[in-house]
């Protein structure tokens, strides 16, 4: 029987087991969007898992929709996450970057002057975010011209050689939670009429063009999607998430990406199932709990629902957490005051075992 601290191969490259840190948002990059050497310390303190998933990192100046988050869109981004990737490496961790363009989740607050965000369409979320001026309602984002919706593919594209260039793995786009590639599938986002909106069919081509252009660029080896199907996360809405999504992997199948990964919505698990049979490849699940993922989603891999696992909460808090999940335990609890922003307090200074 397959267990999650089993080794396996994606796509060439050889995970030490099937335990996967899921990418979450911190907001503590340094000054123009670099990492940080604090940055560093965070990921080597986590790298027993089988991959780390970086933070969302943003591909353009206007992809950024939180405060301090990094970016690798810059010559001074690319050199500083090498310092990441290289320390992560010593230690034997294997680590892709998740590329992140929030679409109309954001402020212009947030953004270099004259940039406003940008969206499929003009259509704007529910919702607030938080900027350094404070709490703000999210704008109505100015729909992206299909010239700059070609140029966004670039951007995605450009961001991923800088990845590689930094020694990152791979890749993992991100298409889901209710940022921009995401966008582009909910027929209520998207309400464009143009070969980007409309049908499924055209819906799913961003999403699948911008994967085509990353995985020429890079290698499919080294390219992966997160996708959250009928996830109503920021203010999103997919009354047809069946159709969307058996459509966009049966365009992501032939690829051969290093891995599919899916945030699964509670009550969804059907579908889950129905998009692992459709893709042969590796498939990390985030799956649909109660709290947050545990030592109790591990027979997710003995019964093979999953090829890997991602845990968010309980590896921020369990820096040795697949030390911790063989052992049964404990568990540090984490702190959701230190989530987002400050120092090391609630970000590197979690004990281990």
């Amino acid at each position: 029987m397959t267990t999650a601290f089993d080794p396996i191969d994606l796509s060439g490259t050889r995970l030490a087991n099937r335990i996967v840190m899921a990418p979450m948002t911190r907001s503590r990059a340094g000054a123009g969007g670099a990492p940080t050497a604090l940055t560093a310390e965070y990921y080597v303190q986590r790298a027993s898992a089988g991959l780390l998933v970086t933070e969302g990192v943003q591909p353009s100046a206007v992809g950024q929709g939180y405060p301090d988050t990094p970016g690798l869109h810059s010559a001074e981004q690319t050199a500083a996450w090498r310092e990441v990737t290289d320390a992560v490496h010593a230690t034997g961790g294997r680590i892709f970057a998740q590329l992140m363009h929030v679409g109309r989740i954001g402020h212009p607050a947030l953004l270099p002057d004259g940039l406003h965000n940008v969206a499929p369409s003009a259509v704007a979320a529910d919702g607030q975010v938080y900027t350094h001026e404070g709490p703000k309602d999210y704008v109505t984002p100015r729909a992206l011209t299909a010239d700059e919706v070609r140029k966004t593919v670039e951007d995605f594209t450009a961001a991923a050689r800088n990845a590689i260039e930094a020694g990152f793995d791979g890749v993992e786009l991100h298409g889901a939670n209710g940022y921009l590639i995401h966008q582009f599938l909910s027929p209520d986002s998207n309400r464009r009429t143009d070969e980007w909106g409309g049908p499924v069919e055209h819906r799913i081509r961003f999403a699948v063009e911008t994967v085509r252009a990353v995985a020429d660029a890079i290698g499919a080896e080294r390219t992966a999607l997160r996708i959250s199907p009928g996830n109503p996360y920021n203010s999103m809405s997919e009354p047809d998430a069946e159709a969307t999504y058996t459509a966009l992997v049966a365009e992501l199948e032939p690829l051969g990406l290093a891995y599919l990964h899916i945030l699964e919505s509670p009550g969804l698990r059907d579908l889950t199932l129905a998009l692992r049979k459709r893709f042969s490849g590796t498939v990390v699940l985030n799956p649909a709990t109660d709290g947050p993922t545990g030592p109790d989603a591990l027979t997710l891999i003995e019964d093979g629902t999953a090829d890997l696992l991602a845990f968010g909460r309980l590896f921020l808090a369990n820096p040795d957490l697949p030390a911790r999940l063989r052992a049964g335990g404990p568990f540090n609890e984490a702190d959701p005051a230190t989530f987002y922003g400050g120092d090391a307090t609630g970000y590197t200074d979690y004990p281990t075992l």
